[in-house]
């Protein structure tokens, strides 16, 4: 994807956080995610985000079922109100 709502999709950051603390290794979010937006480090034993735009935008499906809850997203009301923002520039 390359626009997400006319917005290039390299402005957007909607792309998933790791926590390295909290990674069990179980390779989870590889599996469920088709979108190639992780990498499993083999060296650490932890996913890792290696291409972040691949993320859909506003889904959240790796973080809901990560069993150890490593995955996080940004906060969706202060994205939602950077969106609005962008929109808004975009229209001017």
């Amino acid at each position: 994807m390359t626009n997400w709502r006319g917005i290039p999709r390299e402005e957007i950051p909607w792309y998933p956080t790791i926590d390295g603390e909290k990674c069990i290794g179980c390779r989870e979010c590889l599996n469920i995610c088709k979108n190639d937006v992780f990498v499993f480090d083999e060296a650490r034993q932890k996913s890792t985000v290696a291409h972040p735009c691949n993320c859909v935008v506003e889904c959240r499906t790796c973080a809901r079922l990560c069993p150890s809850d490593a995955i996080t997203f940004p906060d969706a009301a202060e994205f939602a109100t950077l969106i609005k923002q962008k929109l808004a520039k975009k229209e001017q």
